[in-house]
């Protein structure tokens, strides 16, 4: 699957109140995709992990777009090194262009943005409408709270099964290329089940 990824969206916060390893796995996560020839799709920020994963693709001659509201451009906080910057008017138009045409999602450790972009990606593949690999790259296991709440959803009957195969967990950036590798195909069909509707009474 991996010849056929050549653009990826990457979620991540722009905080640099954070540990240093955050930091250091974003600029490697932008080293390992621009030395696999992707192109990488985010949020345009200077500062925090989208400084980082932004400067670690430049540095080794990777293709970087920002795509940022016009009033963060106000203040700013754009990087001024990127390849191409994509100013548009809102967040909402800001999410759409990130993943439309992405084949893969990929989320960094964030705040509320980012895991607010990231269950977006999830509910559109759930809805058969986002059909490309999601990965969340658990750096010192920060999504695990998220990932224990999605087995009570499952577990619980808010969701299918089948959903907890929508998305592949990487501990590392290097292991990101394996993770988007991995995943297996996700077709419309998914809207099929995407409903869970009672169980059928057997006679």
């Amino acid at each position: 699957m991996t010849d056929s990824i050549r653009r990826v969206c990457v979620y991540c916060a722009s905080s640099e109140r954070v540990d240093k390893v955050y930091l250091d796995a974003a600029r490697r996560l932008g080293e390992v995709l621009a030395n696999n020839s992707i192109t990488v799709v985010y949020g345009g920020g200077a500062i925090g992990l989208m400084g980082r994963l932004a400067d670690g693709v430049l540095a080794n001659g990777g293709h970087v777009i920002g795509v940022i509201p016009r009033f963060m451009q106000e203040l700013e906080w754009d990087h001024r090194g990127l390849t191409e910057l994509q100013v548009v008017e809102n967040m909402r138009e800001r999410k759409h262009l990130m993943l439309t045409d992405s084949d893969a999602a990929i989320a960094l450790p964030g705040g509320s943005g980012t895991l607010e972009e990231l269950l977006e990606a999830i509910t559109l593949k759930r809805l058969g409408i986002y059909l490309q690999p999601i990965v969340l790259v658990n750096i010192l296991g920060f999504f695990d709270p998220l990932l224990t709440l999605f087995e009570r959803c499952i577990r619980e009957h808010f969701m299918d099964e089948r959903h907890a195969a929508m998305w592949q967990v990487a501990d590392r950036p290097e292991d990101v290329m394996a993770a988007m590798q991995s995943q297996k195909p996700w077709t419309a069909r998914a809207r099929e089940f995407a409903t869970l509707r009672p169980a059928k009474r057997t006679v």
